[in-house]
């Protein structure tokens, strides 16, 4: 299980946007991934769903974060 930031937000992706944002540059990536924590422990939606599965509710915020494209 990766334990990273921005690994973990990879993996919550779907492939195709995994790719996407893995040929990004460091930097951009890193930034996403940012963008992604704090969407998981600012949204109270996302904490219950995260009750019920932390995978769905981790990749509920990258969905957010990257359909937002900004932090």
């Amino acid at each position: 299980m990766p334990t990273d930031s921005l690994d973990r937000f990879l993996a919550a992706l779907d492939p195709e946007h995994r790719q996407d944002v893995a040929a990004k540059p460091r930097e951009e990536q890193a930034r996403l991934a940012a963008a992604w924590e704090r969407e998981l422990e600012s949204d109270d939606e996302l904490d219950t769903l995260d009750e019920l599965s932390p995978p769905a509710a981790e990749a509920e915020a990258a969905r957010r974060v990257l359909e937002r494209g900004t932090d």
